[in-house]
């Protein structure tokens, strides 16, 4: 017999105070990468009337895990909101997510979500509407003094990333006035490093994918190297701070090895 809502959320209660309880502070990810997966899926699994309403219900959802990383003091999140090859998709899904993510822009400083944060944008912004893009400069004009840092990737790629990198190294050190033939020997991991487009926060410790989906699909592809991984069995629209606690736990009980 199925347990009634009524029921059960009083149990979900219970055991999510467990396992808020049970975490190791000192144990927790420095800086978290996620990947807000399944909101087309999700809409067709609730039979929901069009994605612009699975749209609402995960940016309403994003808000509320910045919520949920402020309580733990997350010092720092990478949130992947849309990628380059998203941009191949048709208008009828792609305006009406442009909107829900303006929307949420203009709101997130309004909540507590958006206190003590800032909030950077990270990817090919050029390649967005004008209209979005200006949402994004807004946001992160009020969110710029914040201690915990929320860095959001839109039309983001990881190998573009890793390429613009390399472009501007290389640029830098013709300028400099590097001969041609020893350009080589001044490309290393460090300098590299130094022109990923958010160089100024650590590595992510933990990426988070939800969905059920077990790939990185280009996410952080040189920061999250030696990272732990997460694929949680939900779509984002239906991800319950249970599952974070979860993620967070098992986290805590990895032996790191960064690649040794």
């Amino acid at each position: 017999m199925a347990i009634p809502n009524s029921l059960k959320r009083p149990l979900y209660r219970i055991y999510e105070q467990r396992l808020n309880a049970s975490l190791d502070r000192d144990a927790l990810p420095n800086h978290i990468g996620v990947i807000h997966d399944g909101h087309r899926r999700y809409a067709r699994a609730e039979r929901l009337q069009d994605y612009a309403a699975s749209y609402r219900v995960g940016m309403a959802k994003f808000v509320e895990f910045l919520g949920w990383t402020a309580d733990l003091d997350i010092p720092a999140v990478t949130c992947w909101l849309l990628s380059i090859e998203n941009l191949a998709r048709p208008d009828e899904e792609l305006l009406p997510y442009y909107g829900v993510l303006m929307e949420m822009f203009d709101r997130i400083p309004e909540t507590p979500a958006g206190r003590d944060v800032t909030v950077r944008f990270i990817g090919s912004l050029d390649l967005l509407p004008a209209d979005l893009v200006e949402a994004t400069k807004l946001l992160q004009e009020r969110c710029s003094t914040g201690s915990r840092r929320v860095t959001i990737a839109l039309a983001y790629g990881g190998r573009q990333e890793i390429v613009d990198a390399v472009r501007e190294l290389v640029g830098k050190l013709a300028a400099d006035g590097v001969p041609a033939d020893e350009i080589a020997n001044c490309i290393d991991r460090d300098a590299i490093s130094a022109r990923m487009y958010a160089s100024d926060i650590p590595d992510p410790d933990l990426v988070l994918r939800t969905s059920g989906e077990a790939r990185l699909s280009g996410f952080l592809l040189w920061q999250a190297a030696y990272a732990e991984y997460s694929f949680v069995d939900v779509y984002w629209p239906a991800f319950r701070r249970i599952d974070f606690l979860r993620a967070l736990r098992d986290f805590t009980k990895r032996e790191r090895r960064y690649g040794k």
